[in-house]
């Protein structure tokens, strides 16, 4: 399958399917002499695995990951890092009522038509689990921000209607809660929220907010590979995704010029700053110095136990019920991913900021 490959410098590879024996990542380009564990890599793990809640899928895997090569003494050596999560709570039968039918809202029509053939069994490559090994593979690029001081900062901003109160923000409650909420008031009226939406045999979708602290000025290419491009590439490859935007997005439509502009000027200890962050810490394509923000869309979950109508591979009308274990809402565990998939990107843009000046190469040569 082409396309499991993402970056240039700092390159991820993944592999596997939700119901397959493992799913996996092959990171190359990773430097020498960052200090990983697999049990710094199963914390990020466990951030995206399922609670026990009942706003959860019921489904239980352990994520439990080895590390295959390039790491020795707990040190990565600069040659392929390759990491496998072995599937132990698959449960194939609940599929085999949809083997000749299409869900809707899910890859099944689209596979079939590319490849003539698909794995029926949870999505195969097209399910959620595969997400699993983006974010193992994300503990390792977030090893080495963390080298810069760059920081990631992601969660839950709205499930349905129900949004947080950005004056409430607690960084250290998102991962307190079920929903990953900085906001405890907003948490729990999501958290009913979404359990009503689940007795009903309904989903529900929401928004995932992401802020990057101290990525230093000048990180992204001119044009096709603007920083905001490569991010929006990132995350937009996550399952269920289906709108990103940065800074003010699309709220800027509705602004003038003199209002979406973020003037420039020096404070009184004779540091640069903005007045404002429309932009989102971008400029050209380049980050400026300043956070960077963007929101994501994710929509409900399509898995639903209300019946519906579609179609059979053999173009027959039809309607399903569809059965198995499945999240209502995948938004608190798609943070985690978004963290993941952030960090990859910036990684591989880091790398290749290195190569953009003469002084900094005589830097790292000299």
């Amino acid at each position: 399958m082409s396309g499991s490959i993402f970056g240039k410098h700092f390159r991820v590879s993944t592999f596997g399917e939700s119901h397959g024996r493992a799913l996996g990542a092959i990171i190359d380009g990773c430097p020498a002499g960052i200090k990983i564990t697999s049990d710094d890599i199963q914390i990020e793990l466990n951030k995206r695995k399922p609670g026990t809640q009942n706003i959860y899928t019921a489904r239980k895997e352990d994520d439990r990951v080895e590390i295959l090569s390039g790491v020795f003494n707990g040190m990565t050596t600069g040659t392929p890092i390759s990491l496998i999560i072995y599937n132990k709570d698959e449960r194939s039968r609940d599929y085999d009522n949809i083997k000749n039918v299409y869900r809707p809202g899910h890859a099944d029509y689209t596979y079939d038509q590319k490849y003539g053939f698909r794995d029926y069994r949870g999505g195969g490559r097209a399910s959620g689990r595969e997400t699993a090994a983006r974010v193992a593979a994300g503990a390792i690029a977030k090893k080495i921000l963390y080298a810069f001081n760059i920081d990631i900062l992601c969660y839950t901003y709205s499930i349905g209607d129900i949004c947080i109160d950005e004056t409430k923000i607690d960084k250290s409650k998102v991962y307190e809660n079920a929903v990953r909420m900085p906001d405890t008031q907003a948490a729990k009226l999501a958290k009913e929220y979404i359990n009503s939406i689940r007795k009903e045999g309904d989903s529900v979708g929401g928004i995932v907010r992401c802020i990057i602290d101290h990525l230093p000025p000048g990180v992204g290419e001119p044009v096709f590979e603007k920083l905001e491009a490569v991010l929006s590439q990132a995350i937009m490859s996550i399952g269920a995704t289906r709108a990103i935007e940065f800074g003010a997005g699309f709220d800027i439509a509705n602004m003038r010029g003199s209002q979406a502009n973020d003037n420039f000027r020096i404070d009184r200890h004779g540091n640069w700053e903005k007045g404002s962050n429309h932009a989102g810490g971008i400029g050209g394509g380049i980050s400026d110095g300043s956070p960077i923000s963007f929101r994501v869309a994710f929509k409900p979950t399509p898995s639903i136990s209300l019946r519906q109508s579609t179609i059979t591979n053999d173009m027959e009308n039809t309607s399903i019920q569809i059965r198995g274990r499945h999240d209502p809402c995948i938004v608190p565990r798609a943070v985690p991913v978004v963290e993941a998939m952030t960090a990859i990107a910036l990684v591989d843009l880091l790398f290749s900021h290195c190569l953009s000046r003469i002084d900094l190469m005589q830097k790292i040569l000299l």
